[in-house]
């Protein structure tokens, strides 16, 4: 099979916020404790952090990391997570219908945060609170000193204000599953009254809006019309999630599902840009997608647990190499839209859908997932070039002409390097991948790894890493072009130097 690929120097999408290299830590299941927070663990910190988990996570190269949920926010009093850890209520967790203990509070994460070297994104709790107390926890949060809240702060230990730029105006709000769920009329006004007082608070912070729970919901489209509507001037972003599955064992058809994603993206932008017209604004509105992943794995499992423990596992998905093939389509499709996805948060981080998985007083392991998380967060900076790829494509159930492989170029000018990231969704045919870089001079292949080879339900485990990037040969640069052969069922990176 033969795909060529053609970037043109004066193309360009955008420049990739950092950003989008974000993650997620609900206080859920074992994401918190026994995940990033066990005291006694044997690499456990003074305050009780995991750092067999912090090395991990910095390995990841995450940027941002949105907290504390989630459905778990919608019922969640901020307060009881602050003050001396002895005298924290224990609280029923209707959510995940588990006991929560407060032990790791808003300090806590902060101090968390700061030593694996994340930006926070805090959510606010919509459902059962409201514009009150969104503008004490900004205060709390933010503010230098010389109030109720900031001085609070400051008697709890953080004399510096936590100064958290990105917050997300509740979870999921339509939702029926959701605490203090509301119709878009009401979530519309009561987030523009909350992004109002909070900005006043703290004018340099940034907001993110709800957006529909996901595309499949009925309230899809005219939720984010008609909360728009009422928030446009007042937010920043809006958000998308989506997971995906492969239910019914279909690989061909699994791994195209990265275009329902890109689709998502489209439709949120085309409502965004209707109600910026519709209101004359001056402002174009960006996305924060949110919530991404698999997630389908622990369905089954989940529905067996006894209800009230505290961390009970919940949603601990072991993903397999398919996953991480479809899993880097989604990456490649959140890269391929820089120009308005400029913040992305991996659905978790943490034993709950998470790249990293823990043995409770045992070890920390990279799931499949892990690795082309890593390799983009670590080499995907830069511009995104516009591209043509001309490859055959095949039909699914679901979707129509859907292109072998899928790739996005970038344009590194500090590192003077393009890297390409590409996945070959074929079964069995190897791809000839011819690259024509329009106004570039390569010099070498700085790098070209795969993930290939591998049975596609193939796991990782504590015991074994089998699934992760391997060195290739396989790729060369001859007169201003790049060869280099994609493997059937295959991620891949290539970074290539320029003169």
């Amino acid at each position: 099979m033969k795909a060529k690929m053609t970037v043109n120097k004066c193309f360009e999408i955008d420049a990739v916020d950092p950003r989008i290299y974000g993650s997620f830590l609900e206080q859920m299941g074992r994401a918190v404790y026994t995940g990033i927070f066990e005291p006694g663990h044997k690499t456990a910190d003074t305050k009780g952090f995991r750092g067999d988990v912090r090395d991990l996570v910095k390995e990841l190269k995450t940027t941002i990391v949105r907290y504390p949920g989630g459905n778990y926010v919608s019922g969640y009093n901020w307060e009881d997570g602050i003050g001396p850890v002895a005298e924290r209520p224990a609280r029923l967790d209707l959510a995940w219908k588990s006991v929560e203990t407060h032990e790791v509070g808003l300090h806590e994460f902060m101090y968390w945060a700061n030593e694996v070297g994340i930006e926070v994104c805090m959510a606010i709790n919509l459902g059962t609170k409201g514009v009150d107390d969104a503008r004490n926890i900004v205060e709390y949060c933010n503010h230098p000193g010389g109030t109720y809240w900031s001085d609070l702060r400051r008697k709890n230990g953080a004399e510096k204000p936590f100064k958290i730029k990105t917050w997300c105006l509740g979870n999921e709000m339509d939702g029926p599953w959701q605490i203090g769920a509301k119709t878009a009329e009401e979530y519309g006004r009561i987030a523009a009254e909350a992004a109002k007082v909070m900005k006043l608070v703290d004018p340099d912070i940034e907001l993110v809006a709800c957006g529909s729970s996901a595309r499949w919901m009925p309230t899809f489209g005219a939720w984010e019309a008609t909360v728009l509507e009422h928030v446009y001037e007042h937010v920043d972003y809006i958000s998308l999630h989506s997971y995906y599955g492969n239910q019914k064992n279909d690989v061909p058809g699994y791994l195209a599902k990265s275009i329902d994603m890109d689709r998502f993206i489209g439709s949120v932008s085309a409502i965004c840009d209707y109600i910026k017209a519709k209101t004359r604004s001056e402002k174009t509105l960006n996305l924060s997608y949110d919530e991404w992943n698999v997630w389908y794995h622990s369905n089954e499992q989940d529905s067996k647990n006894e209800p009230w423990q505290k961390a009970p596992p919940i949603l601990e998905d072991i993903y397999n190499f398919e996953d991480a093939l479809l899993f880097g389509c989604l990456l490649i499709t959140l890269l391929k839209n820089c120009n308005r996805i400029k913040i992305a948060c991996l659905a978790q981080l943490v034993n709950v859908i998470a790249p990293i998985m823990t043995e409770k007083g045992g070890a920390a392991w990279q799931q499949t997932t892990y690795f082309p998380f890593m390799q983009a967060a670590s080499h995907g900076h830069g511009v995104v070039l516009r591209h043509n790829i001309d490859v055959s494509a095949y039909d699914c159930e679901e979707f129509k002409d859907v292109p072998y492989v899928e790739a996005v170029a970038i344009f590194n000018r500090e590192e003077n390097e393009i890297v390409v990231f590409a996945v070959n969704r074929s079964m069995d045919e190897h791809a000839d991948f011819d690259m024509e870089l329009q106004g570039f001079d390569p010099k070498n292949i700085i790098e070209f790894t795969e993930i290939c080879d591998y049975d596609v339900k193939q796991v990782n485990s504590s015991a074994a890493i089998p699934v992760s990037p391997k060195t290739s040969q396989a790729a060369s640069v001859a007169g201003g072009n790049i060869s280099a052969t994609l493997k059937p069922l295959s991620w891949n990176m290539l970074r290539i130097g320029l003169n």
